[in-house]
């Protein structure tokens, strides 16, 4: 990941896989949007801090044994501030 991204917060990314997954499954997955469709696919949303951890998610969404349809980078997220 490059500097910039690191600076400006985690990247949101929008992962479709077949199959229906119930939004239970989120914090499993790290909290991340869990929205069925009605066509049968599930589009998992959210943000993802670095590469390291977006492999991570798309290897878990394979061990749950769905077939991923997409990954697509939507954003950076805006950058979470600290507490004073």
């Amino acid at each position: 990941m490059n500097p910039k991204q690191r600076r400006n917060g985690p990247v949101i990314y929008e992962i479709r896989v077949r199959g229906a997954l119930d939004v239970e499954w989120s914090a499993w997955l790290g909290g991340m949007n869990i929205t069925p469709q009605a066509d049968g696919e599930t589009v998992i949303c959210g943000p993802v801090r670095d590469q390291v951890a977006l492999h991570g998610l798309i290897v878990k969404i394979r061990d749950m044994g769905l077939p991923l349809l997409s990954v697509n980078r939507v954003d950076v997220a805006p950058p979470v501030e600290d507490d004073l």
